[in-house]
């Protein structure tokens, strides 16, 4: 095949991933304002944030990674135009995610006290715990609205859910400024202003979303009346099948940057205040990769439904190519920027943080340095998931997951990311180390699956 076979792709691939690139950049934004806004108020701030967010992200990959089984199963019983199939798919899902999203935020109680045995700094741990409880509840909400998203993103209204999300950031933005340091009369309420502007902000892109569902004459007859507590054990199975590997999947992915942030805490405040701040660039660099793994769900599994197998593969190199050009891009950007990005988070004016404040940015710089290299590989193994996720493929990707990042990945960093070893840097070797591996190790079972389906 010649380049311009992957090439004319593009346009489609780009029309379809951009609303869910900037409306997952969205997600990422919310938590990009409260760091920042945040940082204003000190390093230990900052860090509290981190380590109340790294319970957070380990429940939401959960809850993301099940919701993510609704997309191809709509995307199927779109293209075979069964509505019956799509509508069913959907309540169930829907169904599914709210008893999840319930269980989490009962589990993220539970576990506060895991912030005292994990060894981290006590005036974040302090800070910490009334953070997490009220972003905990905001699960709630947001994985409801995931199950939206993902059907939305299965019919290929893609831009609903990313309109839902701009929103939520503007929200987001004002609440933070009104209550994290009590502007216009409003209670000065710090790092909780914080979890009470993301909790609010995700009511709101909730019920705004499927308001705009509701008014899309494609997409009314799926969101309105729905019977929810009449349920189907077949449909259940069927996306319990799917959505549990693919949550253990995220969840496993997500674990080990997890792992990072209390590697990082045992380093002290600073060092994990400069993981939180390497950690939050990378992830809004990665929704561009999410963004083309969702395409890639939606198009593999529009091409599964056509028994189209030839152009199947075809298509799903060609957003492998995509996402390889925008892997470069970043890694350049954070090379040439490595020393400017991380003074967005912090205030350097402060004279009583400053030495905290330089100590911060200097480990942060030399941080992203490594999370340039490996754009590439992180990349590459979300969008092979999502390719992988649209042939209906999820228990062998998710054990080359747990393989990547726990068998190989983690040991690597905390061996390494002993203090007096390479210390933060090293914590970020394991990172890269476990994301190359799982990048080749999907990339060759995507090729072989899609052979196999070409050659039947």
């Amino acid at each position: 095949m010649t380049l311009s076979t992957y090439t004319k792709e593009f346009k489609y691939n780009l029309r379809l991933a951009t609303p869910v690139m900037l409306g997952m950049l969205g997600h990422t934004l919310v938590s990009f304002v409260d760091n920042v806004m945040v940082g204003q108020l000190g390093t230990a701030e900052l860090a509290a944030v981190s380590l109340g967010n790294s319970f957070i992200f380990i429940a939401m990959s959960l809850g993301i990674g099940f919701s993510t089984a609704i997309t191809p199963l709509v995307a199927e019983a779109d293209a075979a135009d069964n509505f019956t199939r799509g509508k069913s798919v959907f309540k169930h899902g829907l169904f599914l995610c709210t008893v999840l999203g319930i269980i989490l935020f009962l589990l993220l109680l539970l576990a506060k006290p895991l912030m005292y045995i994990l060894d981290q700094p006590e005036e974040v741990v302090v800070l910490a715990r009334p953070y997490l409880d009220l972003v905990a509840f905001s699960l709630v909400p947001l994985i409801i609205f995931q199950a939206f998203k993902q059907f939305s993103d299965g019919l290929s209204l893609t831009k609903y859910p990313m309109y839902a999300t701009l929103l939520a950031n503007i929200i987001n933005v004002i609440a933070n400024y009104l209550l994290i340091f009590g502007k216009l009369g409003f209670p000065e309420m710090g790092i909780v202003g914080a979890a009470v502007g993301t909790l609010i902000s995700r009511v709101v892109m909730l019920f705004f979303l499927w308001w705009l569902l509701a008014k899309r004459k494609r997409s009314q007859r799926y969101v309105i009346q729905i019977k929810l507590f009449e349920l189907s054990k077949k449909p259940i199975k069927k996306i319990i099948h799917l959505g549990l590997p693919s949550a253990m999947q995220m969840f496993f992915e997500v674990g080990i940057f997890t792992a990072a942030i209390w590697l990082s805490g045992t380093l002290g405040k600073n060092a994990q205040a400069a993981n939180q701040i390497a950690l939050n660039l990378s992830s809004m660099t990665f929704m561009v990769a999410m963004g083309l793994s969702v395409a890639a769900t939606v198009r593999v599994g529009n091409q599964k439904g056509l028994k189209d197998f030839v152009n199947l593969k075809r298509i799903a190199e060609s957003i492998f190519f995509m996402g390889f050009i925008f892997a470069v891009l970043f890694a350049l950007c954070f090379v040439v920027f490595n020393t400017f990005l991380p003074t967005l988070y912090l205030d350097e004016n402060d004279i009583s943080n400053a030495i905290d404040a330089q100590d911060v940015i200097n480990i942060a710089a030399t941080l992203l340095l490594a999370s340039a290299v490996f754009q590439i590989s992180d990349s590459l193994q979300v969008i092979a998931l999502g390719a992988l996720r649209g042939l209906q493929d999820v228990k062998i990707p998710t054990l080359i997951t747990f393989v990547s990042y726990w068998l190989i990945g983690f040991p690597v960093s905390f061996y390494f990311g002993k203090e007096d070893l390479y210390g933060s840097m090293g914590i970020w070797l394991g990172l890269l180390a476990g994301l190359s591996a799982a990048a080749i190790l999907l990339i060759i079972r995507f090729n072989y699956l899609s052979k196999r389906l070409i050659l039947q």
